[in-house]
């Protein structure tokens, strides 16, 4: 076996092991009350702050999103809010210009601005660091 080879196979062990890892603490299975709810959503927050997810972590991050939008979508209906209506209504809340919030989080401007305007959507990094920002769980972007 070559060392790349040997490198891949490690690699997907690894992956695994981050994957399985993960089940173990919080079984993949549909949600039956509001209490796995906020422990299914306690979870994802705690993934989707980390910028370093192995590629198992993120396939069950995936996942586990999914289970909870379903869940979500059958037991607690509400009118989505936009990326754009969250972020505004944040902003406001707390007082910031886009600039302001631009460098105290260092997300371009532009960006910034594209959110606001609905040309452009939150990735999943930008919604950890205003989650950090804003003091609130990124469920919040999530809808």
């Amino acid at each position: 076996m070559s060392a790349v080879t040997r490198k891949h196979v490690a690699t997907q062990g690894e992956d695994r092991n981050h994957y399985l890892e993960l089940v173990q603490a919080f079984p993949l299975k549909h949600l039956r009350s509001d209490r796995e709810l906020a422990d299914a959503i306690k979870v994802i927050n705690s993934l989707i702050i980390r910028s370093d997810l192995a590629r198992g972590e993120q396939e069950y991050l995936d996942v586990l999103t999914d289970i909870v939008e379903r869940y979500e979508t059958e037991n607690c209906p509400m009118d989505p809010v936009s990326d754009a209506e969250m972020l505004r209504h944040l902003i406001d809340a707390r007082g910031v210009t886009q600039a302001k919030l631009s460098a105290d989080v260092e997300i371009p401007m532009s960006t910034i601005s594209e959110v606001l305007h609905g040309k452009k959507k939150l990735t999943r990094r930008h919604i950890g660091i205003l989650a950090g920002y804003f003091g609130v769980g990124p469920d919040v972007f999530l809808a």
